[in-house]
């Protein structure tokens, strides 16, 4: 989508709105802007969102960061899953899912079954400048970010491309990302 594509009419939001009978659920690196993204399209959508990483911490009394802490990022994993299983049965609403959720097989599975997968994408330098406004990334402490991110980015792209929709999240206002998420979703449907 370019800067100078008019957004989408009200009326087109509500038509692609009537034609969702699952959850949309966002995957992709910490950074590409899931949870602020993931927020404004269910509030266009009037839908419900969740951020999973904050259903986890409610469900285990902790931080994800205390989580890995003391019980290591499989149990993390582990418990990710069942919490996304359990939003995605709940709901039709959108899901923002933690950056490596969509890496593990049976997750990537429930939600490719059962849900709308969007792979959010970003190049490097955006991913870096985003993670650098917080420091809550359990798996960006022991080391350099851009490092870190580098590898995941690698890592991580043969998993996160299995969604059957791709958007860039590009800088600059989040309308522009929605309106091609939105687009993407209604040519999928």
């Amino acid at each position: 989508m370019t800067v100078d594509e008019p957004p989408l009419s009200q009326a087109e939001i509500t038509a692609i709105a009537a034609r969702i009978d699952r959850p949309i659920v966002l995957v992709g690196l910490m950074g590409v802007g899931k949870s602020s993204v993931g927020r404004r399209l269910a509030t266009l959508l009037n839908l419900p969102f969740t951020d999973a990483d904050d259903a986890i911490e409610e469900a285990a009394q902790m931080t994800i960061s205390e989580i890995f802490a003391a019980h290591g990022e499989q149990d993390f994993r582990d418990g990710e899953r069942r919490v996304i299983a359990r939003l995605m049965e709940e709901d039709r609403g959108v899901i923002a899912t933690g950056g490596g959720a969509f890496v593990n097989d049976e997750t990537r599975a429930l939600i490719l079954d059962k849900g709308i997968a969007v792979w959010l994408d970003a190049d490097l330098d955006t991913l870096v400048e985003r993670v650098g406004r917080k420091d809550n990334r359990p798996l960006l402490r022991d080391g350099n970010p851009r490092d870190i991110l580098a590898r995941l980015k690698a890592d991580r792209e043969p998993a996160y491309a299995q969604a059957p929709i791709h958007v860039i999240s590009v800088p600059g206002p989040h309308q522009r990302t929605i309106n091609a998420l939105l687009k993407a979703i209604d040519t999928w449907l």
